[in-house]
């Protein structure tokens, strides 16, 4: 089915992404997955094949929304939105760099190191896994809005899972998870029309209202649109809450969630919501404050709000929504086997295209080690503990796929014998040299908050005498 989707350079490409699942053992670098077996080509093809390769995303996106997917314990979807950074701050000739969010080694201390942000939307299972099912992986280009680009992710993503049978009417509302970089009143108003609730974490320093009181009989004025103020930081503002649980856990002890029903953010004209309509929307939600003994870190732990887009909730919604929230955390776990072992970010690819291709690539080997979940027998090392073939981890099934893929026919053809090119005569110099690329200034933020002061690129010029390039933000 991959192959088909592959309409240049297929061979190659698809001999590059066996090889990507079948290495022994993390990818360090691209020329070195020529050297796997399962790569029949040599190392030429395998940059041609990123350089000037083809790949059908749009029909790959509909294959990925028909695989079984992982579903909660109530039946519902749950799809888990972040971004993600291919850091490339030396990448002087690559375009399209952008500024990215990066944390740094202090405490509360952030970097921004040029590169390139996708945003990933995967499905998330319930229990103790580390496995999520992706989706979609789109690069943020300079100037683009995070939040609007994630949000028209998830509704094409709910139009391909209803084309698919994934969703059907009467189902529960697909679930979106994210934390606090978005705006979660900003996200859950984008997609208000379609089936979905959004469940984000908020900043502790937020302020939102109530809902307006009732207008008592022979008031005159306009009615007020806002409520009291409910302070994060200020417990005197909150009141009883409209629910309460109280739930032994195993990691993080006793969990004690409250939720407060109908709040909403007083939204001003700026920023995202600068528009022409008079009215400003109230988007009401509920307010979870979840609170833990310990951490499995050691650390000390502090109090989580959660921000949840439908209103009158239960006591099982409470529970419901704080232990999915957690569950969010699996997202992470994908990036780290993305780009530790399946060396997502370790290829020096120069054009965003190319970066593209690879992304997919990796997507489509990820998808085929979750596939192969199952099948997959545990060659564990002397050192590791026997897991069930359900709770095998990405890493460990990745071991074992390299006998799974023997057993199935390859659909690439055999390469055929060729020489390299002559390339450019000995002793001529490059009389065209490839263009170099200034650094925009765009964070991945997802508040979409403008940023008034300029950032100095945190880039250093070439060494070489002949191409000093004063180096010069563009925003």
């Amino acid at each position: 089915m991959f192959y088909g989707y592959l309409t240049a350079r297929a061979d190659a490409l698809f001999d590059l992404a066996d090889a990507v699942s079948c290495a022994d053992g993390p990818v360090r670098s691209l020329v070195e997955l020529s050297l796997v077996g399962e790569h029949r080509r040599g190392h030429g093809a395998l940059y041609d094949a990123l350089a000037c390769g083809r790949l059908d995303i749009d029909r790959l996106r509909t294959a990925l929304a028909a695989v079984p997917l992982p579903r909660a314990a109530d039946g519902r979807l749950v799809l888990a939105v972040d971004i993600t950074c291919w850091l490339r701050p030396d990448a002087h000739t690559s375009p399209q760099r952008v500024l990215c969010h990066t944390y740094g080694r202090g405490k509360d201390q952030t970097i921004m190191v040029p590169g390139w942000p996708y945003s990933m939307v995967v499905a998330l299972e319930s229990g103790r896994s580390s496995w999520t099912a992706p989706l979609d992986a789109v690069r943020l280009a300079p100037g683009v809005d995070a939040a609007t680009v994630t949000a028209g992710q998830v509704r094409e993503i709910v139009g391909r899972l209803a084309s698919a049978g994934q969703w059907r009417p009467g189902d529960p509302d697909v679930l979106v998870v994210a934390d606090a970089g978005y705006d979660a009143p900003r996200l859950a108003f984008l997609l208000a029309d379609l089936p979905v609730q959004v469940l984000a974490r908020m900043r502790s320093d937020r302020v939102l209202r109530r809902a307006a009181p009732p207008r008592l009989p022979g008031t005159n004025g306009r009615p007020p649109r806002h409520g009291g103020e409910f302070v994060f930081g200020d417990p005197a503002t909150w009141g009883e809450p409209d629910a309460a649980t109280i739930t032994d856990t195993r990691l993080y002890g006793t969990a004690w969630a409250r939720a407060w029903n109908r709040l909403h953010p007083r939204l001003t004209h700026r920023n995202a919501w600068i528009t022409s309509a008079k009215m400003l929307p109230v988007i009401e939600g509920t307010v979870v404050r979840l609170e833990v003994v310990h951490l499995p870190s050691g650390a000390t732990p502090k109090p989580v709000w959660l921000w949840w887009s439908g209103v009158d909730p239960t006591e099982a919604d409470v529970d419901r929504l704080w232990q999915t929230f957690l569950r969010r955390f699996d997202i992470e776990h994908t990036f780290r086997l993305f780009k530790q072992t399946l060396g997502w970010t370790c290829p020096k690819i120069r054009t965003p295209q190319a970066a593209d291709r690879w992304t997919w690539l990796i997507l489509a080997a990820y998808t085929q080690l979750r596939l192969a979940r199952a099948a997959a027998a545990d060659l564990r090392r002397p050192w590791e503990k026997p897991a069930p073939p359900q709770r095998l981890s990405p890493a460990r099934v990745r071991r074992g796929f390299r006998h799974l893929r023997a057993k199935s026919t390859c659909p690439a053809g055999a390469p055929k014998p060729s020489r390299p090119g002559p390339g450019r005569p000995p002793g001529r110099r490059n009389t065209q040299p490839t263009p170099r690329h200034d650094v925009h200034i765009a964070t991945t933020k997802k508040t979409n908050r403008p940023d008034t002061k300029k950032t100095k690129t945190p880039e250093s010029p070439s060494t070489s005498n002949r191409l000093k390039i004063k180096q010069r933000d563009v925003s």
